[in-house]
């Protein structure tokens, strides 16, 4: 039997259809059908491959996408959201940041060792909910003893002893129930924190610049300090709680599983990728052409050291996007353009497209500006021909100028609601009506060609 969309939203994100994930895209994303198609199916193959007996799952390889498009469109943001939908490990890299291995610049193989980082996060999270509730008992009992010390045992008769763990154990259990209900929040206690120490030499060297290895060599060997701190007992449940759950994980298993998570269904999406085509041999175009060599490797599929043991590349899936003004797909290596067997392009936004994105999706321009003044008691509402007319000025000066797509919409509404904005604090509350006269009258100047300087990014 089929489920909704909202009931596949609450199932692990492995499970929803290609069907599902587009109209979860196409929520916030317009338009670009064929590349949301493409991921999804991408998507959907990896919960595939995990149903498939050992050997076969071994030898399906993850179908690499190429994304091509103007700046603007939807590339980042699709694979932005995705990452939202999907839970899997996921990080967006810049190929300019990375040189070849002699150049001054990023090692490629450190996208391999983020992924891995964001891996540790999701799995530490999951597991982490899973104490939650053992950690909270926990930090129960350690705020119970400091508000109420249990009584240092004497000599006696033993129906006195008795009756006194009697009575200490009836006060402990009301004191639970009043730190329970929040009733003992303001009261002070001492809480014993642990700080590592931070000489000049690691901050100089620059910890995260330096390699995984070296991090964690120099985590071991840093002192590490306890100092006592008086806070309420409020605060003190929040630093005794992430102290007990630290001590109920157990890291090993976290680092298995996250590695595991990683090299099974993580993603890296590799943007400006045109940046590293080499126009000529000399200079920085060498370094370019060798970012190119480092990454095939890395998409082929290798073995990357990382500081939580060795990871496999063979089943990341890899995402490369760039808008290839100067170059073309076909001027990368002809290795590297084997690794991306599914090919998309992105279309050109249209006036048409600029209405719909500012109308329609969920996180909408107008929608974020209208919210924004609501917290100053100003009702702001665009009419349909406000609409249409912003989204006639962003197509114009795309077309005069640089396109930068949809991002152009950020200048123009900034340009639009600059007056309002100013004013909303000293205004009274009420409504505010955008419509196409409000529009062309903070926008007039935009017809004239001598300024449109001021409005590109």
């Amino acid at each position: 039997m089929n489920r909704s969309l909202t009931e596949a939203m609450t199932a692990p994100p492995a499970e929803l259809t290609p069907r599902q994930i587009v109209e979860e895209l196409d929520r916030y994303i317009v338009g670009q059908d064929q590349a949301k198609r493409a991921i999804a199916v991408a998507v959907r193959n990896r919960w595939r491959r995990q149903q498939l007996s050992d050997e076969m799952r071994e030898e399906v390889a993850p179908k690499n996408i190429l994304m091509v498009g103007p700046t603007g469109v939807g590339k980042t943001e699709i694979a932005r959201r995705l990452a939202r939908l999907t839970g899997a490990p996921f990080i967006k890299v810049e190929a300019t940041k990375y040189t070849e291995v002699g150049y001054y610049g990023r090692d490629v193989e450190s996208m391999v060792r983020e992924l891995v980082e964001n891996a540790i996060g999701l799995v530490r999270e999951r597991e982490r909910r899973n104490v939650e509730d053992e950690a909270t008992r926990r930090v129960e009992d350690r705020l119970l003893e400091m508000l109420l010390p249990r009584p240092v045992e004497q000599e006696g008769e033993e129906r006195d002893l008795r009756e006194t763990a009697r009575h200490y154990e009836r006060t402990r259990e009301k004191m639970r129930a009043m730190l329970v209900a929040g009733e003992l929040d303001q009261r002070k206690v001492e809480v014993a924190t642990e700080q590592k120490a931070s000489p000049v030499l690691v901050g100089s060297l620059g910890m995260e610049q330096m390699d995984m290895d070296l991090q964690s060599m120099f985590e071991k060997i840093l002192p590490r300090s306890t100092t006592r701190r008086e806070m309420s007992v409020a605060e003190a449940r929040e630093v005794l709680f992430e102290q007990e759950c630290d001590s109920l994980l157990d890291p090993e298993k976290i680092n298995h599983a996250a590695i595991e998570l990683a090299e099974n269904l993580g993603m890296i999406f590799v943007d400006e990728l045109d940046k590293v085509v080499a126009s000529d041999a000399r200079g920085a175009d060498v370094s370019r052409q060798g970012v190119q060599r480092d990454l095939l490797p890395i998409i082929e599929g290798t073995t990357v050291q990382s500081r939580y043991g060795y990871v496999r590349t063979d089943h990341v899936l890899f995402v490369a996007a760039g808008a290839f003004h100067r170059a073309r797909p076909s001027d990368l290596m002809p290795e590297l353009q084997g690794r991306f067997p599914i090919r998309v392009e992105l279309q050109e936004l249209t006036r048409a497209d600029f209405v719909r994105i500012l109308q329609e999706p969920r996180n909408s321009l107008t929608r974020q500006y209208a919210a924004l003044m609501e917290t100053e008691g100003i009702d702001v509402v665009f009419t349909a021909e406000a609409i249409d007319a912003l989204a006639a000025y962003a197509h114009k000066v795309n077309q005069a100028n640089q396109n930068i797509g949809a991002r152009r919409l950020y200048t123009i509404m900034e340009r639009l609601l600059e007056q309002l904005s100013f004013d909303a604090p000293e205004m009274p509350p009420g409504r505010v009506e955008i419509d196409a006269e409000y529009v062309n009258q903070r926008l007039e100047k935009i017809s004239d060609d001598e300024e449109l300087s001021k409005f590109i990014l």
